[in-house]
């Protein structure tokens, strides 16, 4: 078996230097001949199952690529092979896959993939290069959904040069773009026998991924069964992963039922989002007995961002003053003491608790940035300090506040009379919460009651999940609640703030961002030549953003809260530095059941 080369030729006045795996920034961890990731066990047996709740209800295509409709979690995942592998410990590095070679073009504009001659499809057909051209095409194109469409929008086109060759070529010089192109997830180019990729619903997908799809019932379940004859079994990033037989998802309308569900053992493994359930719900009885094990793990993910996301499509939330007046009737620290157990923190932008957070007035670097934009960045983002959301303990208070949300609807032209506050027009102002599962009515009853104060008549209505869906990718919303995950090195996921994306449905900018300042930065963003210069980009996107008051942030936690069968599972030694619960679970835990080979 050949190692994955890269072949970096003096691409930005960096020296010339040949390797087995790919960074944005060059920073690699696992030396050539490497044999596993260290946050695995590389002769964990093979067997058993984990079963997971689908929370929110359940799924009605088995296409995950597309606009409409709701896919199942782990599809993609589980049933898709991608060109490169990225480590969970390293913040922008790639290990082969498909690809076992791969050569990055002098000027940086253009990557060469060589793919590995034993990869297969689930349907015995060899991974060939027109197989990843035919998936790039699609999921470029209009077939695709609009996120897929921004991600990919970096890479000009692929160009089969060999059965086995390819070429992706790049608009602009961008460091991140070889590991965008190289986690491309390939299909086959028979999927849907030459249907449009939009029109492939239940059409079982035809991948090369360590799982083959067992069973389903739309709207109920999913279960995957493990390929013992998985292509890329003994390739060093698969060593140690993807151990269960089966992996299943049963879909629950809501947390208590998934609850109850769990201590009656119909599901084995659940992450708790809700800081009142962790605290009230699981314990006694049978975590008291050892038969549950309830845990809090670390982890060093970026933190991301959470928060009430305003649809500034909307005339009345157009105003940045009337966004900001909305978001300081939010009492936070109320909240965390009286709901939340004192448990989370305050989010306070796009990067909290990582280098990329603003903070303060603009550097040195963030100023000559700033200054050097076209169009014109407005003085006041240079010369007062980021926003930070408000605070009511001492010496602020809500009731300072809401004295200024006041002053800045009136400035907004908002008066109250007449029982409500009023526009000029008289139309009073009303904002709906839109939820779909439930969770937020306890957060958005305290806030509704403080928005009353201002004479905002807030309401909050929680809809079908696949209603949700259709009302978020229409941007037939008021307020939504929202999560982001952060990335360890910020890039093209940013591109959902452009203002191209502001109108096209079922794109990620859900706020309907569009600024050019915003745009220009994203720009130099994607042009950063190293890690100072993405930071000082990234900082610079963070503060305007937070200049805008698209949302009201909300809090997170810095440990995930997960809940699980005991005696069933064995875990790694070692965890990963970046990871999500479920996925970790799922890819390297493993069974004390009979194994199979």
């Amino acid at each position: 078996m050949r190692w994955l080369a890269l072949l970096w030729l003096g691409w930005m006045a960096v020296s010339a230097w040949a390797g087995h795996a790919y960074s944005q920034f060059g920073d690699i961890k696992y030396p050539p001949g490497f044999t596993h990731f260290a946050y695995v066990q590389p002769q964990a047996p093979k067997g058993g199952r984990i079963r997971f709740p689908m929370l929110g209800g359940g799924f009605d295509k088995l296409n995950p690529f597309t606009l409409k409709g709701v896919e199942p979690p782990g599809l993609e995942g589980l049933l898709f092979d991608t060109l490169l592998s990225r480590s969970l410990d390293e913040p922008a590095t790639a290990y082969g896959l498909l690809a076992r070679d791969v050569t990055v073009a002098a000027d940086g504009r253009s990557a060469e993939f060589e793919l590995h001659p034993d990869a297969r499809f689930h349907n015995g057909d060899p991974v060939l290069a027109l197989d990843v051209k035919h998936s790039f095409d699609k999921l470029s194109g209009k077939e695709s959904a609009p996120q897929y469409r921004m991600y990919f929008s970096g890479i000009a086109g692929v160009t089969i040069l060999g059965d086995r060759k390819l070429r992706f070529d790049f608009r602009d010089v961008n460091r991140e773009l070889p590991l965008i192109a190289g986690s491309l997830p390939v299909f086959s180019h028979r999927w849907g026998n030459g249907k449009p990729l939009d029109q492939l619903i239940t059409e079982v997908p035809i991948g090369s991924g360590p799982y083959r799809l067992d069973d389903f019932h739309l709207g109920k379940d999913i279960r995957f069964k493990r390929d013992p004859h998985y292509w890329g079994r003994e390739l060093p990033v698969n060593r140690g992963f993807y151990n269960f037989d089966q992996i299943s998802f049963d879909a629950y309308k809501d947390p208590v039922a998934a609850f109850e569900a769990f201590k009656a053992g119909e599901f084995d493994f659940i992450q708790v989002y809700i800081a009142k359930d962790w605290a009230r719900q699981y314990k006694g009885g049978k975590f008291n007995t050892g038969e549950l094990i309830k845990r809090e793990w670390q982890h060093a993910n970026p933190v991301g961002f959470q928060g009430f996301l305003f649809n500034t499509r909307l005339p009345k939330f157009a105003d940045a003053r009337v966004r900001r007046a909305v978001g300081l009737a939010l009492d936070y620290e109320w909240m965390n003491r009286q709901i939340f157990y004192q448990s989370y923190t305050r989010v306070r932008g796009y990067f909290t608790n990582s280098p990329f957070e603003a903070q303060g007035l603009p550097t040195p670097d963030e100023m000559a940035l700033l200054r050097s934009i076209k169009p014109a960045v407005p003085e006041a983002i240079l010369t007062t300090e980021v926003p930070t959301p408000p605070v009511t303990l001492p010496p602020s208070s809500l009731r300072g506040n809401l004295r200024l949300a006041r002053e800045l609807l009136a400035q907004a032209g908002w008066q109250y009379r007449d029982g409500a506050l009023r526009n000029a027009q008289g139309e009073a102002f009303t904002i709906e919460f839109l939820d779909s599962a439930g969770s937020m009515g306890r957060v958005v009853a305290p806030y509704t009651q403080t928005l009353a104060k201002l004479g905002i008549q807030a309401s909050y209505r929680v809809v079908d999940p696949s209603i949700y869906e259709k009302r978020i990718k229409d941007f037939s919303f008021e307020m939504i609640s929202s999560r982001t995950l952060g990335q360890l090195t910020p890039g093209s996921e940013l591109r959902r703030y452009e203002s191209r994306y502001a109108m096209v449905p079922g794109s990620s900018n859900l706020t309907g961002v569009a600024d050019p300042v915003v745009d220009a930065l994203v720009a130099q963003v994607m042009q950063a030549r190293d890690r100072p210069a993405l930071t000082v980009a990234v900082r610079a996107l963070d503060r305007v953003l937070r200049h805008g008051f698209y949302d009201v942030p909300h809090w997170y936690s810095p440990v995930h809260r997960v809940a699980y069968h005991a005696g069933l599972f064995e875990q790694p030694q070692q965890t990963p530095l970046y990871y999500q619960p479920e996925p970790w679970a799922m890819s390297t835990w493993w069974s004390r059941a009979t194994t199979t080979p």
